[in-house]
C-alpha cells in the first residue's frame, strides 16, 4: 500500500490496493487509520460490484437506508430516470435535487443518526465537467481565531433537510421526502475520538444556530463555510471510471459541480451511519 497527498490540508491517493480484497482483518485496519488521519481517500482503477461496494461499507459500520427497505441498497447520484432515460429538463425535480448537492454540505446531518462516511464510485461519466469538490472542516477549524473556536465549542446547530432544498427551489423543498424527519440538533464542533482533532460540523442543512436570530445565524454559518472553502482549501476531483472515494463526514465538506445535463452521469453512493464509538453520543446537544 502506497499513499500520496491530494492536498496540503487533507486527503491521500492510495495505490496498491484492490478494494475487493479488503476484509475486517486484511487491509481494513490500515485503510481505517488513513481515514481517521487524512479524512479523504482516493482509490483508482477499482472494479467494485454493487455487492462488493456494500460489503466494503459494512466494514466501516451500519449502512444508511433512508427508504426503510429490507436491506440497504446503492443510492444512485445520477441524472437518469427509472426507465434509463436521461433527465435534462431544468425544472425536473429530480434534477433540481441533484443541484442541491452543488451546495457545500455534509451528508445526512438531518437524520437522527448521521453519516460517518460516504463511499462513492463512478459508473458512468460525461465527457467533461461534473467534478466533486472537497474541503477539510478540520483544517478550516484550526485556521479560525481562538475566540471563534471557543464560541463554536459552545454552539449547537439545527439541521433540516428541506432547508438546503429551499435554497435551490421552494417547490423542491415541499417534497415529502424532505419532511420525513424532525429537525436535528448537533454540536458545532466534532472531536475525533481516535486522533483528538477537532472539526466544524456544518452543512447546507443548517437552518438555525441556538440562541442567534435567524438572519444573523445564516450569515454566521455562511461566513464559516466560505472561509473553509476558499480556492486554496479545495481539492477538486476529476472523475475517471474505476475511481472510488471514501471520506469522513465528520471532517469534510463536499459539493458536486455542473456538467452537460444531456449527458449521463451516474455515481454510486453508500453512506455508513455513525456509532457512539465514532463520537456520536458526544455530539448530541
Amino acid at each position: 500500500m502506497q499513499v500520496s497527498a491530494l492536498h496540503d490540508d487533507f486527503g491521500v491517493a492510495v495505490s496498491g490496493v484492490d478494494l475487493n480484497d479488503v476484509t475486517a482483518d486484511r487491509l481494513y485496519p490500515e485503510i481505517r487509520a488513513l481515514f481517521e488521519t487524512h479524512s479523504l481517500l482516493l482509490f483508482r482503477n477499482q472494479s467494485l460490484s454493487d455487492a462488493a461496494h456494500l460489503a466494503l461499507g459494512e466494514l466501516f459500520g451500519p449502512l444508511e437506508d433512508r427508504l426503510d427497505r429490507p436491506k440497504p441498497e446503492i443510492a444512485p447520484v445520477a441524472n437518469v430516470g427509472e426507465d434509463g432515460s436521461i433527465i435534462a429538463t431544468e425544472r425536473d425535480m429530480r434534477l433540481l435535487n441533484l443541484k442541491a448537492n452543488f451546495l457545500w454540505h455534509t451528508d445526512s446531518t438531518f437524520l437522527p443518526v448521521p453519516a460517518l462516511a460516504n463511499i462513492l464510485r463512478a459508473r458512468s461519466l460525461p465527457d467533461r465537467d461534473g467534478n466533486t469538490e472537497f474541503a477539510s472542516s478540520r483544517a478550516g477549524f484550526a485556521r479560525l481565531p481562538k475566540s471563534v473556536q471557543g464560541r463554536l465549542r459552545r454552539t449547537v446547530f439545527k439541521h433540516r433537510y428541506s432547508h438546503s432544498r429551499r435554497k435551490i427551489d421552494p417547490e423542491l423543498a415541499q417534497g415529502a421526502q424532505f419532511h420525513k424527519w424532525p429537525d436535528q440538533v448537533w454540536r458545532a464542533v466534532w472531536r475525533n475520538p481516535v486522533t483528538g482533532a477537532e472539526s466544524l460540523y456544518v452543512a447546507s442543512h443548517v437552518c438555525a444556530v441556538d440562541g442567534v436570530e435567524d438572519a444573523a445565524a445564516q450569515a454566521f454559518v455562511d461566513d464559516l463555510v466560505t472561509g473553509m472553502t476558499g480556492p486554496d482549501h479545495v481539492y477538486s476531483h476529476q472523475w475517471k471510471l474505476g475511481d472510488v472515494l471514501i471520506w469522513d463526514e465528520r471532517a469534510i465538506l463536499h459539493r458536486g459541480t455542473p456538467w452537460p445535463y444531456e449527458q449521463k452521469r451516474d455515481l454510486a453512493s453508500i453512506c455508513v451511519s455513525l456509532r457512539n464509538v465514532d463520537g456520536l453520543a458526544e455530539m448530541r446537544a
